[in-house]
């Protein structure tokens, strides 16, 4: 089966992009059968050696990996709607070991009194407690 494709070409941190026509089993960087244009990530832009080869692959039925069509779509050379090309996987979600709850009797729960405010002690002002220190220890 046929595929149409990028190609990830250029410098290091400088990527280009060849859009290639390819068996879709066919390694990455290796065996193409025809180079149908150049996309640039960074200018955005798209270059179509031949305008014709590719709408006669189109015509073709020929698939798309979902970049592409959106690469197409967006370059108004086909006029459908954008697909999801990629998804982030979201990490696993541990699950925790819930306790389960204590049985609880069928017969209502005594309520408990709140005990009853005790008296406050006097609070000591400063004075007091200077008065109650010895004459020795406040030389």
């Amino acid at each position: 089966m046929l595929m149409i494709r990028l190609q990830r070409a250029g410098k290091k941190n400088k990527p280009e992009y060849r859009v290639i026509l390819a068996e879709k089993a066919a390694a990455v960087n290796k065996k193409f059968i025809e180079i149908l244009g150049n996309y640039n990530p960074h200018s955005k832009t798209l270059q179509v050696r031949d305008q014709e080869r590719l709408t006669y692959w189109l015509e073709q039925r020929v698939a798309m990996s979902p970049t592409v069509h959106n690469l197409f779509v967006s370059q108004n050379i086909i006029t459908e709607k954008k697909t999801k090309s990629f998804s982030i996987p979201k990490k696993p979600v541990e699950a925790v070991a819930e306790t389960p709850a204590p049985a609880t009797d069928a017969a209502p729960a005594e309520t408990v009194e709140a005990p009853a405010p005790e008296a406050e002690a006097p609070v000591e002002t400063p004075a007091e407690v200077a008065a109650e220190v010895p004459a020795e220890t406040q030389s």
